[in-house]
């Protein structure tokens, strides 16, 4: 018997490296754009964006819906709360199938638990369209299932070869209103270009579920996907995220589709991921994308070591990373990168050399996560072959956990490896290089009150993605990432580009005058690290970060770490963030340091004052109501 109503389920449970992107659940949308034509009807809930308590929203969907068959998308880190959600539905007699990466690694595993009926190994959209007509997973290639006691797996399906032939996803279906931190201002949604990635690197999911084939759209069907992306938004400033594993796996496609971008003039910009070496091999094609808009990267760079690369089966040789990442920054590009920490010989020390040499080679953003053996990967063949994989809960295989054995380092230490490698990366320099780079395409500097605006909601946001990370270990890991953040490399660099080259801060400099500027930050009373920053009427002359309080400052911060936690968590009420304002200004001790304090406060708001009048001016040109400033 068929199944007629549908409810597609996306689990709350996303964490790890995972946890600022490709937030839309895609993969739904597709499932249900492949289904909706023969059943009665069906609905998408996403238990992320719609879930407080954690299960309320699924039981009022359950009862009012009340669907036949409940389809859980999940990954590893949703683990439990899959199996929760089908727990729920099978207690109201509702079958459940389960699909994704994870469940196509392990789904025998996931049919030992009764509450699990069915798993679509592999992509699902053809399956899913049999299964649901016949109401039944015999014969249907690409399922497992139980039969009495025993499990049942068909034999695999094939991939789908022409992508062009699936319909697009159910937008329509979308209840959501989707946001990407990284994202400022704008709309946000993904596109998928094509499928697979012609990599074989070991610790990957990919080859296990496309066989290291990648399969392509074709550029005009990609193309009027934005186009219908962006009339869906309303026509509004757009950030889309690519979603493919490797979008330049197939460069004349990519050039083919800028073209036709570049006839449409919309105001849209494109993140993706990318190999390394194709970045390098095509600089032309580099500079297309990014005049079009495509115009940051994610690229897989892993390590600077060429032993590394070779036993992860990268394919690619370090000495290409810096020519990928200078191709993209010499147009205004932003070149990203992650590295994976943790291998089994990897030592404290090779680790910690990771974030110098993403500097190094150019990289704007860079992440560290700690290398996970994915079920179903030949990396994780290998580690529990040799027994070292000792976590047994799936929701720890996030990329930032450590879960086997490694020769030299405890797990505790590995991952504040992590957070150190994530602070010494993420530096004044690194944020100002960003600023100067994205200047090649966007004329104008970026007003001081908008950039510090702006590093202040990162800040939130990467406290957020810690906290949710690391739970109760999270303030020893703040203390262990404030400590590693002194660098010469910051002065070197701030002394050489000027940081008012990169900023408009003239009106702050003017009032300001010669000053030296220190903000000391301690944990209970020991001195962790201090910022200086040394001014005068015109220029700043270095940024330093050193591990002392420096004497000689004019205007004298100090902060403790402990005044910045509320409940376990650097804070973020109102109150005690007054709280803590109060005590930095009472830092400055003496008449002459807080006639330079106040002096700093009115250099601030006066700088604060044109940038809202440049704005607000900006914005009635465009409306066609005045003159720009």
């Amino acid at each position: 018997m068929a199944f007629k109503k549908i409810l597609l389920v996306k689990p709350q449970g996303r964490h790890g490296l995972s946890w600022a992107f490709d937030i839309i659940p895609t993969g739904l949308e597709y499932i249900a754009a492949s289904i909706e034509d023969v059943v009665d009807e069906v609905n998408i809930i996403d238990l992320e964006m719609d879930s407080k308590p954690p299960y309320g929203t699924l039981v009022k969907h359950l009862k009012e819906l009340k669907p036949d068959l409940v389809g859980i998308s999940m990954s590893s880190t949703e683990h439990a709360e899959g199996l929760e959600i089908a727990k729920r539905a099978s207690a109201r007699g509702i079958k459940t199938v389960m699909g994704g990466f994870h469940p196509t690694a392990i789904s025998g595993e996931l049919l030992t638990n009764p509450q699990v009926d069915f798993v679509v190994r592999g992509e699902g959209e053809i399956t899913m369209r049999e299964f649901v007509r016949k109401g039944s997973a015999e014969g249907i290639d690409g399922m497992s299932y139980r039969a009495g006691k025993e499990v049942v797996h068909n034999k695999d399906r094939e991939v789908v070869k022409d992508l062009d032939t699936l319909p697009l996803p159910a937008r329509h279906l979308r209840r959501y209103d989707y946001h990407l931190a990284l994202a400022k201002g704008k709309e946000y949604d993904v596109i998928t270009t094509s499928r697979g990635c012609w990599g074989r690197c070991s610790f990957c999911c990919e080859p296990s579920m496309s066989h290291s084939h990648q399969r392509f759209r074709k550029p005009e069907s990609v193309v009027d996907e934005v186009k219908k992306i962006y009339d869906f938004h309303d026509r509004k400033p757009l950030c889309i995220e690519i979603t493919d594993p490797h979008f330049m796996g197939k460069p004349a496609i990519v050039e083919k589709i800028c073209d036709m971008l570049s006839e449409l003039k919309l105001e849209v910009e494109f993140i993706a991921k990318v190999r390394p070496d194709s970045m390098a091999k095509y600089p032309d094609i580099v500079r297309k994308m990014i005049s079009v808009g495509i115009d940051s990267y994610e690229m897989g760079i892993e390590s600077p070591d060429s032993k590394d690369l070779e036993f992860t089966s990268k394919g690619i040789k370090a000495e290409i990373h810096m020519t990928a990442a200078q191709n993209i920054k010499k147009w205004g590009g932003s070149p990203g990168g992650t590295f994976v920490i943790g291998l089994p010989d990897h030592t404290e020390e090779e680790i910690l050399t990771f974030p110098a040499y993403a500097k190094k080679i150019g990289l704007l953003s860079s992440a560290y996560g700690i290398v996970t053996p994915y079920p179903g990967t030949k990396f994780y063949e290998q580690m529990d072959s040799q027994g070292l994989i000792f976590e047994t809960s799936w929701n720890r295989f996030d990329e930032m956990h450590s879960v086997f054995k490694t020769k030299h380092l405890t797990s505790e230490r590995l991952e504040e490896l992590a957070s150190i490698c994530m602070a010494k990366f993420w530096s004044p320099d690194t944020f100002i290089e960003k600023e100067r780079v994205r200047q090649i395409r966007r004329s104008g500097k970026m007003y001081l009150p908008k950039f510090i605006a702006d590093r202040i909601r990162d800040f939130g946001w990467g406290q957020g993605s810690a906290v949710q990370l690391q739970g109760a270990n999270f303030d020893n890991h703040l203390v262990r990432m404030v400590e590693a953040l002194p660098d010469p490399e910051v002065e070197r660099y701030t002394r050489a580009v000027g940081v008012h080259n990169v900023l408009e801060m003239s009106k702050f400099l003017d009032i300001l005058g010669d000053q030296k500027i220190q903000i000391t930050v301690r944990n209970k009373g020991k001195v962790l690290t201090s910022y200086v920053m040394e001014t005068t009427r015109d220029k700043v002359k270095y940024i330093q970060v050193v591990p002392e309080k420096k004497k000689g400052a004019t205007i004298d911060f100090e902060v403790d770490l402990q005044d910045l936690r509320y409940y376990g968590q650097v804070q973020s009420t109102p109150v005690d963030g007054l709280k803590t304002a109060l005590n930095l200004l009472a830092s400055n001790k003496g008449f002459r340091r807080k006639l330079n304090l106040l002096k700093l406060l009115i250099a601030g708001g006066a700088e604060t004052i044109r940038y809202y009048r440049n704005k607000n001016n900006r914005r009635s040109k465009r409306n066609g109501k005045g003159k720009a400033a």
